[in-house]
């Protein structure tokens, strides 16, 4: 573990991107292949490497999201707009990440489903709606046991988690089909 975080502490931009593009690529893939119940790709091979490229800012945006959250919860403590017993433990962990996912979380999944639509010459926002409802019962919890991390591994729990999802959505996705 000490050299990744040797890594992450070196290069956070970088190791935010690298993450990102490996993990939620891979999620992505998972979740197709579950769904097609066999190996399968989301999309033509030169897609999926924009996918990739698409994922690696997302992990610039979430490196910089999670520092700005981070920054505007501490000023909300500070200036006593919250409760002093939000300033530690649990209670900073759960503030956070309600605060990040209801205010900074539907605006990068927007800028997400931007990336996709870019990519994969569709239009709209269809499926918009339960990818939202995925702040409150995933990303809420998830985000509570990251904020409770170093600061130099929330990043990479944070891709392991859209890892996760990818494999959450693919299986029920699998289960609807069966």
């Amino acid at each position: 573990m000490v050299p990744y975080r040797l890594w992450v502490q070196a290069h956070p931009l970088l190791s935010a991107a690298c993450q990102f593009a490996l993990l939620g690529t891979l999620g992505e893939v998972l979740a197709a292949s579950l769904k097609a119940r066999k190996p399968s790709l989301p999309c033509t091979p030169l897609q999926l490497t924009a996918k990739a490229l698409a994922w690696a800012l997302l992990g610039l945006v979430i490196k910089a999201g999670f520092v700005g959250m981070r920054g505007f919860t501490r000023a909300l403590l500070d200036h006593q707009l919250l409760p002093a017993i939000l300033a530690s433990g649990l209670g900073w962990s759960l503030t956070l990440s309600t605060l990040t996912n209801v205010f900074f979380g539907p605006q990068m999944m927007l800028f997400h489903r931007l990336e996709d639509n870019l990519i994969l010459g569709r239009r709209g926002f269809d499926g918009m709606a339960p990818a939202l409802w995925t702040l409150l019962w995933f990303w809420i919890p998830a985000h509570t046991l990251t904020f409770s991390l170093p600061p130099d591994l929330q990043v990479g729990l944070a891709a392991l988690w859209s890892l996760a999802l990818g494999l959450i959505l693919g299986l029920a996705a699998a289960r609807r089909q069966a």
